[in-house]
């Protein structure tokens, strides 16, 4: 198994998702208390949802720079091995 950060938040959803779903089945309340309960549940996930968004959009940023950093030393070795070359 792959160690990615995305797939594991989608098992977390998915867990979360059948554990909301358990718990509703074995553990009635009023409509009023399941509502309440329910709202909680979707904004912490909501919330997560954001955090880890954030986490991959940083990571994103940091592999371009890397990127950036990689083709930038690459052209400095072929503008050096030009310089070789002609002289």
């Amino acid at each position: 198994m792959r160690n990615d950060p995305g797939e594991k938040f989608l098992y977390l959803l998915a867990g979360l998702g059948m554990g909301a779903g358990i718990a509703l089945l074995f553990a009635p309340k009023s409509g009023r208390e399941t509502r309440r309960y329910l709202a909680r549940i979707a904004e912490e996930g909501s919330e997560r949802l954001a955090e880890s968004g954030q986490e991959v959009l940083d990571k994103g940023k940091q592999v371009i720079e890397r990127g950036k950093a990689v083709v930038d030393e690459a052209l400095d070795f072929v503008e050096r091995g030009r310089r070789v070359i002609t002289r």
